[in-house]
């Protein structure tokens, strides 16, 4: 049982509006702390018509974000259609340190120009989920910069050693004997003290950063300010259905891949995992989920659900014209067809104009990795020539031109000569 679970729930009876404030923030999320500070919070918004500071703050690490980055967003964008105002924090400053959650070893630092450029990305990226005209836009930089040593040394003397030793990462890293740079105690020291400076009546993050989260609620009450509420979502799984979405892993859809890509990698996940991502990544609302669970549960084919999730998360990051052009892209491909779009590639003929092997011509056109892979493809029935399954590894193609496809998804085509 969550913390959540346990909190009592308060006597005075909920208005509908808080009730389904209420529901909106709980939708999938891991954990809500505390339940009853948050339901005060949104009575007082709705008696005052003050809204509320919802605050997520992402360091521009890398360049891009996947789907799986924005399950928190989802969720704010969620309570910015409740009226309330979304702080998107960019942690330019807090990047310079490196998060350690998670890590088991010290984070190499990024230049001054990489976090910049980043920054950039994140932000046009993050538009894609979030309405700009109301989002509020910061970088923690703003604060932090000039907070100095003098105030650096004060915000350090609100945390012991011991409580920060209590963090899974630091307390496993420093029993393995794994060094631990003074630096990184000072990262949650500074998300935590963002949300002093915003003013956050709650903040959202990942699972993994429950630690940092408490820590702005922790600092907020040393600097005398209402402490803020967390709320905690859970780490979205890939294309396996098994690890956390991670480009390391492949198994990611990156939100700005090409929309055929993007609706294709949605359609091959598992039916089981396609509920998860209904109720983590839709802005369909439960009863709608429910009601479509049912009608697969009673019969309809759950390609049908899957179909209308591909739909509804390409047209977020593209368009609807996208999404259906995408649709019809993967039935055209899903029956044999070959896409409108596919690379051009010019590859040579062998010595002396001598045939190519169907193996070295697929790795040459970037379908495979190896002559090895391609053999293991055709073997299995995922090498086509102009439509026509290659059953034979010794193949070879003269002067010409052919469309080479591999799967359902990879074309070529490819001139010889």
């Amino acid at each position: 049982m969550t913390t959540s679970e346990k909190t009592e729930e308060p006597t005075a009876p909920l208005s509908d509006a808080v009730q389904h404030a209420l529901a909106v923030t709980l939708r999938g999320c891991e954990e809500l702390l505390p339940r009853e500070d948050w339901i005060k919070k949104l009575a007082k918004s709705e008696k005052t018509g003050q809204p509320l500071r919802i605050k997520l703050g992402l360091d521009p690490t890398a360049p891009d974000i996947h789907i799986g980055h924005t399950v928190v967003l989802n969720k704010m964008r969620q309570l910015q259609d409740l009226g309330h105002t979304v702080i998107f924090l960019i942690g330019d400053f807090t990047t310079l340190i490196g998060d350690p959650s998670g890590r088991n070893s010290t984070r190499p630092p990024l230049t001054a120009e990489q976090i910049k450029q980043n920054a950039e990305t994140y932000k046009t990226q993050a538009f894609k989920v979030l309405d700009p005209s109301k989002t509020e836009l910061r970088y923690n930089s703003e604060w932090s910069d000039s907070l100095g040593s003098r105030g650096m040394i004060q915000l350090a003397a609100k945390y012991t050693v011991a409580r920060m030793m209590e963090r899974n990462d630091f307390h496993e890293r420093f029993h393995a004997g794994s060094s631990i740079s003074i630096h990184e105690f000072l990262y949650p020291l500074m998300q935590g003290y963002d949300s002093v400076a915003l003013k956050s009546d709650i903040e959202l993050g990942g699972t993994d950063q429950k630690f940092n989260l408490l820590m702005g609620r922790h600092l907020q009450e040393e600097y005398g300010q209402e402490p803020q509420c967390i709320l905690t979502m859970p780490l979205l799984e890939g294309l396996d259905g098994v690890e956390k979405m991670s480009k390391s892993k492949n198994n990611y859809i990156g939100i700005t891949e090409d929309a055929n890509t993007m609706f294709a990698k949605v359609l091959s996940i598992s039916d089981e995992l396609m509920w998860r991502w209904y109720t983590l990544l839709s802005f369909k609302s439960e009863a709608e989920i429910a009601a479509l669970k049912a009608e697969v549960a009673g019969g309809r084919n759950p390609k049908d659900a899957k179909v209308m999730l591909a739909k509804e998360i390409t047209t977020r990051f593209h368009s609807a014209a996208a999404a259906d052009a995408a649709e019809a892209d993967f039935i055209n491909r899903s029956q044999g067809g070959i896409p409108d779009e596919i690379d051009e590639k010019t590859l040579p003929l062998g010595e002396g104009g001598a045939q190519q092997g169907i193996g070295v011509l697929l790795k040459l056109a970037g379908l495979t990795a190896s002559t090895g892979e391609a053999n293991r493809l055709i073997d299995g029935g995922g090498v086509r020539v102009d439509g026509n399954v290659v059953s034979d590894k010794a193949l070879k193609l003269g002067a010409g031109t052919y469309v080479l496809q591999v799967g359902k998804r990879k074309f070529a085509r490819v001139t010889l000569g």
